[in-house]
């Protein structure tokens, strides 16, 4: 079911006459399974009796993005390729600018359709296209289980205030894809593109991009990986998730966010095969849905209504206030960006997480809150550990740069978050170390993990 709610026309223009076929312009959601925007191009070309053509605009410089990220998008490309061309489906990669990519192939389009995004680089993409096609372009949106504006038209104060209006919404939305199948195939229509995803490993050489930062080896992008990693996790993982989410040694994290932030694989679907297992008691489905809709969908809320999410005035009046009244007080230990980033800290924990994100890609979610707050404690002053903390988690962090991460980074600072007693550097914002940590879980196994890789 694709809900009227998901679509939205981004120009007042009317389908092209003469169109040749309709462009579905992939962009956010890179998968051909549990697509809304697919299906919907699909159901539009069946209706105007046309085939369906799928576009992708690979640019070198993405924001922030260096050979890690490319790798791995690149990877998921390839499945997108393979498992378009299962449905008829011809899949076409140009190199350069997306909207340029989008403009290019709607010249011969009766309608182009396009995914959502949440950041402004790619709200400003959408909005090139629309004012610039001259056919009809509708955004529809795919990587939420329920719609940004159905859930509220404001930025929410916290989980706390948005829950309810995503759980009101929540049985309309949690409901089956059933993917059309399209009538007429586009193989053989002669339109190509200038980037063969089908060697990702070539198609990555050739690009111009910063490499700095080494593919993971640890982990594989795409579709059909992202496939894998969810059933390990609801066969091995989802029976204890409550309990051993939050432990750094143990494997109990889906590994879901990398795909997710890519598009690689639905919300929807993650959502509909946790809510229907039967290997794990009703508490540790709540409890994963919560984190994977509430909290998740929360950060696209905060993006969407947040112009300044990825910079420190993104974070609360009250926040910034107790932040700047602590700004001059020692810092004993300090550390440069350098040293940080290479490790050198006298914490073996914070050295353990940061040695994780650098070699594979990935580091533990609880560890991401503390290693984020031991930074706020180190640096200069806020405003430099909130850039260091950004700079750090989207330059190694495979689901980096996606708005889980600025929100994240921001609750880090007070987003989301209440005042908690007054203390030094920290005023009332939330504080963490390593006595918490000890206390509660098996810090030497964690590190000794790390070691290990």
């Amino acid at each position: 079911m694709i809900q009227e709610s998901r679509c939205h026309a981004l120009n007042d223009r009317a389908a092209a006459k003469h169109g040749k076929y309709v462009l579905y312009w992939m962009q956010q959601s890179q998968r051909a399974k549990y697509n809304h925007a697919l299906g919907y191009a699909i159901r539009e070309a069946n209706e105007l009796d046309l085939p369906v053509v799928v576009c992708f605009g690979l640019m070198d410089d993405y924001p922030e993005a260096n050979a890690r990220h490319y790798a791995f998008l690149l990877q998921g490309l390839h499945d997108v390729e393979h498992d378009l061309k299962a449905l008829g489906i011809k899949f076409v990669v140009k190199h350069g600018q997306p909207y340029d990519a989008a403009l290019q192939y709607g010249k011969d389009a009766a309608s182009i359709v396009c995914d959502r995004g949440y950041l402004r680089h790619q709200r400003r993409w959408r909005d090139h296209v629309a004012d610039h096609a001259d056919c009809r372009v509708v955004e529809v949106e795919s990587d939420v289980v329920v719609p940004v504006e159905v859930v509220s038209d404001k930025h929410e104060y916290a989980a706390r205030t948005i829950r309810p209006r995503i759980h009101r919404q929540w049985d309309e939305y949690l409901v089956p894809l059933k993917q059309p199948h399209p009538k007429h195939a586009s193989l053989r229509l002669r339109i190509s593109g200038d980037i063969d995803v089908t060697d990702a490993a070539a198609a990555l050489a050739r690009l111009t991009l910063d490499r700095s930062v080494a593919p993971s080896v640890h982990f594989a992008g795409g579709a059909h990986a992202a496939e894998k990693m969810l059933a390990d996790f609801l066969a091995t993982k989802l029976d204890g998730y409550d309990a051993g989410r939050n432990e750094p040694s143990k494997r109990h994290h889906s590994h879901m966010s990398m795909y997710l932030h890519f598009g690689q694989i639905s919300p929807l679907e993650i959502a509909l095969r946790v809510k229907e297992s039967k290997r794990a008691p009703q508490s540790e489905i709540d409890k994963y849905l919560e984190e994977l809709i509430v909290r998740r969908e929360l950060s696209m809320n905060f993006c969407n209504f947040c112009v300044d999410y990825d910079r420190y005035d993104c974070i609360p009046a009250w926040a910034k206030k107790t932040l700047a009244k602590h700004a001059d007080d020692t810092r004993d230990p300090h550390y440069t960006l350098k040293q940080l980033e290479q490790s050198q800290t006298y914490d073996p924990y914070w050295n353990a997480a940061q040695t994780q994100m650098v070699k594979t890609g990935f580091m533990h979610n609880y560890m991401r809150m503390y290693w984020g707050k031991k930074i706020i404690e180190w640096s200069p002053s806020p405003e430099t550990a909130f850039k260091w903390t950004l700079h750090l988690n989207n330059k190694y962090e495979l689901d980096g740069r996606d708005a889980n991460s600025y929100a994240n980074i921001a609750w880090l600072f007070g987003l989301h978050d209440r005042p908690w007693g007054e203390r030094n550097i920290f005023g009332q914002t939330r504080y963490m170390n390593a006595a918490g940590l000890e206390r509660k879980f098996d810090m030497d196994a964690y590190v000794e993990q790390v070691a290990g890789l």
